[in-house]
């Protein structure tokens, strides 16, 4: 699996989620708004709405023209506007239920083939292990887990992602690990 490249053909991703990419950029500046709009649309996805389904590849093409066109930066900042924005589970309470919501959360927001997985591997004091294997950037990835272990964990935690695994997508491998301390 390459870059920004879905795992199967007939995958398909939800408009909310793709809204929720927009709604991410426009929380920083109209002018990353218009510009994720544009990348949208010039790989087929001119108006999205929640509900309707959209080919995965259209997503990933955005994202591989964005990550080229934008700062690095904004991939992680759009990926951790992705829980606020997307159908996710409402019976989450803890950091370890947070991080398996991923999966369930990603899973609710595609359909139609193989899309891959967020998977808890480790768990340990204030500490776990999520391995990702799917199509999308490892920032966005990363701003996703922090996302979610900031919203459940406690006050005074201080939450950091690191990836840890010996594999990472940017290498072409087909899944990255992240260690989430909190």
């Amino acid at each position: 699996m390459g870059r920004y490249e879905a795992m199967d053909d007939g995958v398909e991703i939800n408009g909310q989620t793709v809204l929720a990419m927009i709604e991410g950029v426009s929380r920083f500046s109209e002018t990353y708004r218009r510009r994720v709009r544009e990348a949208l649309a010039a790989h087929g996805v001119s108006d999205p709405t929640p509900g309707e389904w959209y080919p995965q590849q259209a997503w990933l093409d955005a994202f591989g023209a964005l990550a080229v066109d934008l700062e690095p930066h904004l991939l992680d900042r759009i990926g951790e506007q992705i829980p606020d924005t997307a159908d996710w589970p409402s019976d989450v309470e803890t950091v370890e239920a947070g991080l398996r919501s991923i999966d369930e959360a990603y899973h609710r927001n595609h359909r139609g083939g193989e899309i891959g997985y967020y998977r808890v591997t480790d768990v340990g004091e204030r500490t776990a292990q999520l391995t990702c294997k799917n199509p999308y950037p490892c920032p966005f990835d990363r701003g996703i887990v922090r996302a979610v272990a900031r919203r459940f964990a406690p006050v005074e935690a201080f939450v950091f992602v690191e990836e840890t695994g010996d594999d990472c997508r940017r290498a072409g491998d087909e899944t990255c690990t992240y260690t989430v301390y909190w």
